[in-house]
């Protein structure tokens, strides 16, 4: 995933060349170069999470896809998911969606996982967690906020729970949906990790619940992710000077 060093490389050299030179201007030209660039860059998002909680059918639903489509992300009742894999997303030709494998089974151990999955790779992050908040899940938000990196948290397959409290005497919808997004949200406040954006999906209802709230918040954010990956690589580039 060097492309985003590639792309630009070239802009850290020259902007470095030109503070050196005491070029101002110049160095303002290319800053004015760097920004119209931007749009450009390819951003990876790596949909992350435990086995079973949904990833790739979310993965699919992202992309405007159902699960028996051709080109669709394997889902299955079972670990399906055994690689990293890229998806395209159809509206935004330089977005790539990452199916990742689940963490905590016997294939990608907690202890092993992030190395397996190079995790440190991918730009920005989306966990996945369905029925319960658990502590894979604290791993993988620890172990991107410590890459200073962001991510969204999926609480997935929300209309099984809308289910199954719908059986109970005086069930509020809205009430229990706040009290699951509060539970998500107090979770990781609770270790440290902010407030972190949390979305309530269900991803074969996509018409309820906060799915198209996600698809605004990814539109709208879109631009802020992808100079947060310039923001690296310049800083990569200017510090490690292989560009």
């Amino acid at each position: 995933m060097n492309s985003n060093i590639d792309e630009v490389s070239a802009v850290p050299r020259e902007l470095e060349e030109a503070l050196k030179n005491n070029s101002l201007t110049t160095a303002a030209g290319k800053i004015q170069d760097y920004l119209k660039e931007i749009n450009n860059v390819e951003l990876n998002i790596a949909v992350t999470g435990e086995s079973g909680s949904g990833k790739s059918t979310f993965v699919n639903a992202f992309r405007g896809m159902k699960n028996n489509e051709e080109g669709a992300a394997l889902t299955g009742v079972v670990e399906t998911t055994m690689e990293a894999k890229a998806y395209p997303h159809p509206k935004y030709p330089h977005l790539k969606v990452w199916d990742l494998p689940g963490i905590g089974t016997a294939n990608f151990k907690p202890e092993e996982y992030l190395q397996k999955v190079e995790f440190d790779r991918f730009d920005f992050f989306i966990i996945v967690s369905s029925e319960r908040f658990r502590a894979n899940d604290i791993t993988l938000a620890k172990e991107i906020q410590k890459m200073k990196k962001k991510f969204y948290f999926v609480r997935s397959k929300i209309d099984n729970d809308m289910r199954a409290e719908g059986r109970k005497e005086k069930f509020d919808q809205d009430k229990t949906l706040e009290t699951i997004r509060q539970y998500c949200i107090k979770g990781l406040e609770d270790q440290g990790l902010g407030s972190p954006k949390v979305f309530l999906i269900s991803s074969f209802d996509l018409g309820h619940y906060d799915f198209n709230d996600f698809e605004e918040t990814i539109e709208k954010e879109l631009p802020d992710h992808k100079r947060s990956v310039f923001a690296f690589f310049l800083e990569y580039c200017l510090q490690t000077r292989k560009c």
